[in-house]
């Protein structure tokens, strides 16, 4: 079986994506899925993360391992990781 998950949890506030995420590993199990996601947040746990500029691949890799490749994941996860910070510390 395949799953295809395009933008799933993209209007969700963070607690209710994080509800979501919970219950789509548990749905994820035995099957291919394929999310397409700009909130990184998402696709953390993905055995492969396929990264696209423009329609062209430009990165594949685990988390970790684009993280330590320090291109254009890494790059757009710490935008996305200081901002989440910001709206944080400007609700406090």
């Amino acid at each position: 079986p395949i799953l295809i998950l395009d933008e799933a949890t993209s209007a969700l506030d963070t607690q209710s994506e994080r509800k979501v995420q919970l219950a789509l590993e548990t749905l994820r199990q035995g099957r291919t899925a394929f999310v397409i996601a700009h909130r990184l947040s998402t696709i953390e746990n993905a055995d492969r993360i396929i990264v696209l500029n423009r329609g062209v691949i430009v990165e594949i890799g685990n988390h970790a391992g684009l993280l330590a490749h320090n291109g254009l994941y890494a790059s757009l996860y710490r935008m996305q990781a200081d901002g989440n910070n910001a709206t944080k510390l400007q609700n406090k």
